[in-house]
C-alpha cells in the first residue's frame, strides 16, 4: 500500500486523506474518517466511484475489456479448465495440482444429493411458480437442514456449506426446474462430472435412459465460466452486506440470489432473447435501430453494452464461439434468432452511433439463444446464472468473513425530507 494523500478542503478547511494502491487498477482515497474530521459524506449514487472492500478475487478493466480470476485471464481458464476447477481457483486463490483437483471434485459431487425432506418442501409451492422464486427459499431453506454448518465463526463450518451450496445447487435448480414441468425429481449421479450431472438431472426422465451430449456439456461448464464472478456487481454487494451482519452463509446466497432475480442483472439474457424474437427478421433491424437512436422511443436494445464494460465484453467472444458450436452439433443451421443476432452485431459494431457509445455486444446477447437451444426456457435462465455464480458469491463472502477490518455494512443518505416539526393531533389537521 502506498504512503502518499490526497488534499480536500471543505470550508477553507484542508484534510488529509491516505490514497491506497492495488497491485493493478485505479488508486483509492480513504474516506473512512471523513465524516469525523469534516461533518461531510460522500455521495455517490449507485456507488459507481466508491471501492467497499479490498479484494484479491476478481479484476476487471471495463476501458481494455479484462477480466481476471485470481489474475488468470477468463479466456484461458474458459478453453482449457471446467468449472469445478475455477471454483477451485476462486476459494482457495491457486489452480489446483492434480491430486488437489481430484479431491475437490470427489468432496463436490459428494455433496450433490439434498436432505429428502426437501422434495416435500418444494411441494408447497404451486406449479406454475417461477424457479427463481423456489430458488431463493430453497437455498434459503439450506439453514433448516444444515444446522452443523452455520457457525461462521468456525472455519471448518464455513468450508462444509462452501462445498455444499456449490455442489446442491445443481441439483436444486435441477429439481425447481423438474416441478415446474411436472416431471418427478432425477436424483445425481456420481460417476458423471458436475455439468453433465446437471443436464442429466434437468432432462432424463425415468422412462428411458439418458445420454449427455458432451458438446452441450462442454458449453454448459464454459457458460457456468463465464458467469462465476464478476467483482463487485449488484448481488455479490447484496451477499458481502448481508454477511457483514453475521448472516449465515445460507440465507447470504439466498440473497444474493433474489438481487440477481432483477432484469438489469440475471434478468438480461431473458430480456435479449425476448428482444431478438421480437425483432423476428433481420430485414427488421433497421427498423428497430432506429427505434433505439430514438430518444423519444421507449425501446431499448438489450444485450449491447455493460456497466462496466466500455470495450467489447472478454466473456462475449467466447460465448459467440460457444454458441455456434451448439448450433451446429444441434444441426441447427438457420435458426432465425442466430440469424438475428448476427446481422445485428455486424451492423451495431459499424455503425457510428453504437461505435460512439460503445455499445458492444455483451455475454448475454449470446448466452440466451445457446440456452435456448439446448432446451432451457426462459424462466430457468436466470436460475444458471446463480448456479454459476454460488461459487464467485461464496468466495467473496468467505474472504469478507476472514477479513478483519470489516465491519457491518452501513451506507450513509443526504436527507431531503422535512425538518423537525411537531405532532398535531388529528382533530388540528386542517
Amino acid at each position: 500500500m502506498s504512503s502518499s494523500t490526497s488534499t480536500v478542503t471543505v470550508d477553507n478547511k484542508s484534510v488529509e486523506l491516505p490514497v491506497k494502491e492495488g497491485t493493478i487498477g485505479p488508486s483509492v482515497i480513504d474516506i473512512s474518517k471523513l465524516y469525523g474530521q469534516t461533518g461531510m459524506f460522500t455521495y455517490d449514487p449507485g456507488f459507481t466511484s466508491t471501492a467497499a472492500t479490498e479484494s484479491k478475487i476478481t479484476y476487471i478493466d471495463g476501458d481494455k475489456g479484462i477480466l481476471l480470476y485470481r489474475g488468470y485471464p477468463i479466456d484461458q481458464l474458459a478453453e482449457h479448465g471446467d468449472f469445478l476447477e475455477t471454483c477451485y481457483l476462486l476459494l482457495y486463490g491457486e489452480l489446483p495440482t492434480a491430486a488437489q483437483k481430484a479431491d475437490f471434485d470427489y468432496r463436490v459431487t459428494r455433496h450433490t444429493m439434498v436432505h429428502d425432506q426437501m422434495n416435500r418442501f418444494f411441494t408447497g409451492f404451486r406449479r406454475d411458480a417461477h424457479p427463481m422464486a423456489i430458488m431463493v427459499a430453497c437455498v434459503g431453506a439450506l439453514s433448516a437442514f444444515y444446522h452443523d454448518s452455520t457457525d461462521i465463526s468456525d472455519p471448518h463450518q464455513r468450508m462444509i456449506a462452501s462445498m455444499r451450496m456449490i455442489a446442491k445447487m445443481p441439483t436444486l435448480a435441477a429439481m425447481a426446474y423438474k416441478y415446474s414441468i411436472g416431471q418427478p425429481f432425477v436424483y445425481p449421479q456420481n460417476e458423471l462430472d458436475y455439468t453433465s450431472n446437471f443436464l442429466r438431472m434437468c432432462f432424463a426422465v425415468p422412462a428411458e435412459d439418458y445420454k449427455v451430449n458432451p458438446v452441450l456439456s462442454r458449453a454448459l461448464d464454459r457458460i457456468f465460466i463465464l458467469h462465476a464472478d464478476h467483482e463487485q456487481n449488484a448481488s455479490t454487494s447484496t451477499v458481502r452486506l448481508a454477511g457483514s451482519s453475521g448472516a449465515n452463509p445460507f440465507a447470504c446466497i439466498a440473497a444474493g440470489i433474489a438481487c440477481l432475480w432483477g432484469p438489469a442483472h440475471g434478468g438480461a439474457n431473458e430480456a435479449a432473447l425476448k428482444m431478438l424474437e421480437e425483432i423476428g427478421t433481420p430485414d427488421r433491424i433497421p427498423e428497430y435501430i432506429a427505434k433505439a437512436k430514438d430518444k423519444n422511443d421507449p425501446f431499448r436494445l438489450m444485450g449491447f453494452g455493460h456497466r462496466v464494460y466500455k470495450n467489447y465484453d472478454p466473456r462475449a467472444r467466447i460465448m459467440q464461439k460457444t454458441t455456434h458450436e451448439v448450433l451446429n452439433e444441434l444441426g441447427i443451421k438457420d435458426d432465425p434468432l442466430l440469424d438475428v443476432a448476427v446481422e445485428l452485431e455486424q451492423i451495431a459494431l459499424k455503425d457510428d452511433y453504437f461505435v460512439e457509445k460503445k455499445l458492444y455486444p455483451n455475454i448475454d446477447f449470446y448466452s440466451g439463444i445457446t440456452l435456448k437451444a439446448m432446451g432451457f426456457p426462459t424462466s430457468m435462465f436466470t436460475v444458471l446464472f446463480a448456479l454459476a455464480r454460488t461459487v464467485g458469491w461464496i468466495a467473496q463472502w468467505s474472504e469478507m468473513i476472514e477479513d478483519p477490518s470489516q465491519r457491518i455494512g452501513r451506507p450513509r443518505q443526504l436527507y431531503t425530507g422535512e425538518t423537525e416539526r411537531d405532532y398535531v393531533t388529528v382533530a388540528q389537521r386542517g
